[in-house]
């Protein structure tokens, strides 16, 4: 058996045209795009530093796996290759992994595990671990099933958001979600439809959704700090703010502590 360490070819290739701009980048746009994960992971680990001082440090090594990501993903769609894909999904399995660690309200906890989060993270480590492992064995369906994990967080946005009546809350959670479900369907329809964008030479569905993805995770990043607020810091105020300006019609969301007065 060769070891993935040897270059293979990956059996997943995207819609945009293999080596068409450079000879050393197999998929030039779908490379490239990858550079907005360098530029809001690092940038939301900035934003998100006085709560995670509060929080969890662990949000820090949240923001560098997606940073991560971006790095991985742009090997992935430079070469092609076999090791690419596995990093580049493996990445993504444990920044989800961590996501839930921190964030997932203990309401959602499996029933065995109580409410014990030390307990629950050490679950979902175990899980993610043999999800590693296994995810070497059929390649093909790694992203399929990161999708359903994505789908699950969805669900579960979908039930806190039915318990809030803040406006404000619920403009993130729908921003949130409708830049997720955007990104999806680039994604589905660059994997499904090819030969449809082919015919009229458009490839860049799947450089869309590296786009569209890397502006979700601040938004879904803030939306679950304010879910887990909710049940872990009750007695703090979490405010929503804007950067460059709150002024500004367009900007990145982050949440600002306020120990006075409890918002969410």
């Amino acid at each position: 058996m060769p070891s993935i360490f040897a270059y293979q070819s990956s059996e997943v290739d995207w819609c945009e045209s293999n080596f068409q701009h450079s000879e050393l980048v197999a998929e030039f746009y779908n490379t490239f795009s990858n550079v907005t994960f360098f530029i809001f992971g690092p940038l939301m680990m900035y934003l998100m530093h006085p709560y995670a001082q509060n929080r969890s440090h662990s949000i820090y090594v949240f923001c560098i796996l997606f940073t991560f990501i971006g790095l991985f993903s742009m090997y992935f769609h430079m070469t092609l290759s076999f090791l690419g894909q596995l990093l580049d999904e493996i990445s993504i399995l444990w920044l989800l992994a961590s996501g839930y660690s921190i964030w997932l309200p203990r309401c959602y906890f499996p029933t065995f595990v109580g409410e014990n989060r030390s307990q629950f993270t050490c679950l979902v480590i175990i899980a993610t671990v043999v999800s590693t492992f296994l995810s070497f064995l059929r390649p093909t369906v790694n992203a399929y099933a990161l999708n359903g994990i994505a789908l699950h967080i969805v669900y579960i946005v979908f039930q806190e958001y039915k318990k809030t009546s803040d406006k404000e809350f619920c403009r993130v959670i729908e921003v949130s979600v409708l830049l997720w479900a955007l990104a999806f369907a680039s994604w589905i329809s660059d994997r499904f439809l090819c030969s449809f964008w082919q015919r009229i030479n458009f490839y860049y569905l799947h450089s869309i959704w590296h786009v569209l993805i890397s502006i979700t995770f601040p938004y879904g990043m803030v939306t679950m700090a304010l879910v887990d607020a909710r049940y872990e810091m009750p007695d703090q105020a979490l405010k929503i703010r804007y950067w460059p300006r709150d002024t500004w019609p367009v900007g990145l969301p982050y949440v600002e502590i306020n120990s006075d007065n409890k918002k969410y």
